[in-house]
């Protein structure tokens, strides 16, 4: 599976448990952290938990990761860095292009390391995407990739994510994990998941429809959206995001949390066809009575 050899495979309690062995491997109070802003936080509270300094930066004007920012702000550090890059971004579920990744990964010295939460990376059809495992396929030591069987597989119940690094960075990456952290269960599980491509296929065909559903209401209220690449998506409504999520909690529909940068925004899983039509009948009744 994903073209490396077992020794380049490092299994975890979930792919937040390989997010900490990272950061508690390649980290410390003299290395910094540079992560995009908003993303997922997993890196960040790993981080301040050892006293790493985190340096965050605002996405782009097309709500992607802003490699040259990034780029900066590591250039502008003295010491060591750990760069985390979630791509498919969450919350915005918008892919940053290879073309815009690959200069900086092929030119950077060995005092970055950077790590690819690649989540939802299943999820993505956007040509210009591609996947960094690539970097470790050709044994570069300083990349490393996260991914999980809590999306697509379907497995996020039973905690079971890995990474992928060249063999010398796995094994630095084991000493920082818990002992015996990979339970039967899930480990069985994930090997099923694995060989079972018609449920993939099957989901994968259920999220399209069900986003499908969704933007097609939105468009009909006139609410922008970003193009989501993932199993959620990010959209506008009307007055606060906090407003919004409370009328929705009282239609007993529960939407996303808040994020920096975005309020007026909303993150919104994509559930099954019939979860969705249901939420854009919840929509649009509170369009008639002015609420979005």
């Amino acid at each position: 599976v994903n073209g490396v050899k077992p020794d380049m495979v490092s299994l975890g309690n979930g792919s937040s448990e390989c997010t900490k062995a990272t950061v508690h491997a390649f980290g410390g109070p003299d290395v910094q952290l540079v992560v995009p802003d908003p993303t997922f936080d997993s890196a960040e509270v790993y981080a301040k938990s050892i006293g790493m300094k985190v340096v965050k930066v605002r996405l782009n004007a097309a709500h992607q990761l802003d490699i040259p920012a990034m780029k900066k702000a590591v250039e502008a550090f003295p010491g060591k860095s750990l760069v985390y890059l979630c791509n498919p971004n969450n919350p915005t579920a918008t892919i940053t292009p290879d073309s815009e990744i690959a200069p900086w990964i092929n030119s950077a010295p060995a005092s970055v390391t950077f790590l690819f939460d690649e989540a939802y990376h299943e999820y993505v059809t956007d040509p210009r995407y591609q996947s960094a495992v690539k970097w470790v396929q050709a044994g570069k030591p300083n990349v490393i990739v996260t991914r999980t069987f809590s999306k697509i597989h379907a497995l996020a119940g039973l905690r079971i994510g890995y990474t992928l690094a060249a063999p010398a960075t796995t094994a630095h990456l084991n000493e920082s994990c818990s002992i015996d952290n990979t339970n039967i269960a899930a480990a069985v599980a994930a090997n099923a998941s694995l060989q079972d491509t018609a449920f993939i296929q099957r989901s994968l065909q259920a999220t399209a429809l069900a986003r499908q559903i969704t933007t097609k209401a939105l468009d009909e209220l006139g609410l922008e959206y970003l193009p989501s690449q993932a199993n959620f998506m990010l959209h506008r409504v009307k007055g606060s995001s906090a407003a919004y999520r409370e009328e929705m909690k009282k239609r007993h529909v529960m939407v996303g949390r808040p994020f920096d940068h975005y309020d007026g925004w909303n993150r919104l899983t994509l559930g099954t066809p019939g979860e969705m039509t249901a939420f854009v009948a919840v929509l649009k009744d509170m369009r008639r009575q002015g609420l979005v």
